[in-house]
């Protein structure tokens, strides 16, 4: 089967039989002079324009949206947080729907429009609510806020709420899967040169992300809470406007590539086809059999000797072998839920070759979900001034992740990946799947370093107080695991963008890198029930390893747990990378 580096889809190349030699193949005419040459980071700089400044508009939200609905709708922590959950497991959700429809009906062009705009729609109605006072609950102090005396929010209130959490959810649908494939579209995957500035692409993009999040967590959110939640909520509004005008500027340069109807369809016709002739033998070396091919490139039946159709996963090649009268005059099939393309079957082994990768991902994520719950809490009973002057705050800690894969980004691809290239003679100094690998050691290594940490906090803290004691240690002390969460996000993160855009099919790029987004929202479900399952085990004689105050609980067995979690799910997924078949 071709590399997927090397192939591009016909919509963008084109090449066309001239005639048929005596040996029955064609002499192939490139068209490519006819059609738009892609511009490369040209046209990838307003794309990357448009997810960076619709990313500023939504992130500008989420990093304090927890305080916004506290402070202005007077909600408890509880209510707060379900809003919050619901509204990033809705947008996780929308991802694969809008992957869905941008590959099978309207494109990835569209999609992102659509996406850019409900953003706008939807960041619109967030500014309003804090703009228009009767949008909201009466102000209240703080005082009367902590002891739950302030008016609440009424059902209209909430309504406009939920409407703008909506549209937000629909944008994020839409852009968070198509940004990088369409992207990718952009780039000459036929040349030495086009694999190599999209091999960075996928480093530039996950760092512009995190410089993103740097500035929503810090500029940001000292507008929303010290000076005003109009202005804070303004300026990524202006942002959403701003990405989808520099969207539109580039449309003139872009490389669209149409969609090619229901991508899941063609999954099912495989599958169906396959048992239909469940009993039939597949033809051998030397045995006349034939297989349907019906690309775009070329119409003709292949013999079964032809290396076309790879071995692997070999009794879904019967969904291709032609019997009887399958195939009309005109080349197309009779029936195409009894016989399928030979690309059809090898799209779906394709499919078959990633689940297992696509699992392993949710588990090396669990080290991640821990550093933005626990972390925040250990850094509440640890020394938070800085100098003599400045006090840390404890939710701004995990900065420090975001500045080391700002900074060692743009290190790895500009420095160690062409030192590694002359070292291991391979493009990208790495596999993709090593570059995960890595990342998953990483994972393991992290936890470790947490647990010892925490062990030597709470220690400290016991001794100063009690369960209500301040560890005298300064907050600096977790640097290294915050480090360490970082380089696995730069080698396990990135990794996976690359490898699902890579070897997902070029008419299913959106649905897989939409899977991305899935691995988040699998991860988070996933932490939640080993935290419930160790609540419950733990807590029957009394000794819960995870209790409300860190100081009593037992959080560094915890991270030693997902530690060992992570080591089993490493060698799971060493086992499946090996056995892994690149596309």
């Amino acid at each position: 089967m071709a590399s997927g580096d090397g192939r591009k889809s016909s919509e963008t190349y084109n090449s066309i039989p001239l005639s048929d030699d005596e040996n029955g193949t064609s002499a192939l005419m490139d068209t490519t002079s006819n059609q738009r040459r892609p511009a490369g980071w040209t046209a990838v700089s307003f794309v990357l324009a448009n997810e960076t400044c619709g990313r500023l508009a939504s992130y500008g939200l989420m990093a304090n949206f927890m305080v916004y609905m506290q402070r202005e709708y007077h909600m408890n922590q509880v209510q707060a947080a379900t809003i919050l959950n619901g509204w990033s497991g809705a947008s996780n959700l929308a991802t694969v729907i809008g992957a869905y429809v941008s590959d099978a009906f309207i494109g990835k062009f569209w999609t992102i429009v659509l996406g850019s705009l409900s953003i706008i729609l939807g960041m619109i109605t967030m500014t309003l609510t804090a703009l228009l006072p009767p949008l909201r609950p009466p102000p209240c102090a703080n005082e009367e806020l902590q002891h739950g005396q302030c008016i609440p929010y009424n059902n209209a209130q909430l309504g406009v709420l939920m409407i703008g959490i909506f549209w937000l959810s629909i944008g994020n649908g839409g852009i968070k899967p198509c940004c990088v494939p369409f992207a990718v579209d952009q780039f000459d995957l036929t040349t030495e040169e086009g694999r190599k500035e999209n091999k960075s692409f996928y480093n530039l993009y996950y760092t512009t992300q995190t410089v993103v999040l740097v500035i929503t967590q810090t500029a940001v959110v000292y507008i929303q809470n010290d000076i005003s939640w109009a202005l804070g909520l303004g300026i990524p509004t202006l942002c959403s406007i701003v990405a989808i005008v520099l969207f539109f500027i580039g449309t003139r340069i872009f490389v669209y590539i149409k969609p090619e109807g229901s991508v899941f369809t063609g999954v099912a016709q495989v599958f169906v086809a396959a048992n239909r002739k469940r009993r039939l033998h597949l033809p051998v070396d030397g045995v006349d059999g034939r297989f349907y091919d019906d690309s775009p490139l070329r119409r003709r039946l292949l013999r079964a000797r032809e290396p076309h159709l790879t071995t692997h996963y070999s009794c879904l090649n019967k969904a291709a072998l032609v019997i009887g009268d399958e195939v009309n005059s005109d080349g197309s099939c009779v029936n195409p839920w009894r016989l399928c393309t030979i690309q059809q079957v090898e799209d779906v082994k394709c499919l078959l070759n990633i689940l297992p990768i696509f699992i392993t991902s949710i588990l090396s994520f669990l080290a991640m979900n821990q550093q933005g719950t626990f972390t925040v809490s250990q850094a509440l009973k640890m020394d938070l001034r800085f100098g003599s002057l400045f006090k840390i705050p404890a939710g701004s800690i995990s900065v420090i992740t975001l500045i080391v894969i700002s900074a060692w980004l743009p290190f790895y691809d500009r420095v160690l990946v062409p030192a590694l290239e002359k070292l291991t003679k391979l493009e990208g100094g790495i596999t993709v799947l090593q570059r995960i690998g890595i990342g998953n050691l990483f994972a393991i290594v992290t936890m470790l370093v947490s647990g010892l940490i925490e062990m030597k906090r709470r220690s400290s803290a016991l001794s100063h107080g009690g369960a209500d004691g301040v560890s005298p240690m300064s907050v600096m002390w977790l640097i290294p695991q915050l480090i360490l969460i970082g380089f696995m996000e730069t080698f396990s993160i990135v990794g996976l963008i690359e490898f699902y855009n890579k070897e997902f099919p070029e008419n299913m790029r959106s649905v897989g890198n939409s899977l991305i987004y899935l691995t988040f929202s699998l991860s988070s479900y996933a932490s939640s029930w080993i935290i419930a399952v160790v609540e419950d085990v733990t807590g029957r004689d009394g000794t819960s390893w995870l209790t409300d105050d860190i100081n009593t609980s037992k959080v560094d067995k915890f991270y030693f747990l997902i530690a060992g979690i992570s080591s089993l799910n490493f060698v799971f997924f060493m086992f499946c990378s090996r056995r892994y078949q690149y596309k």
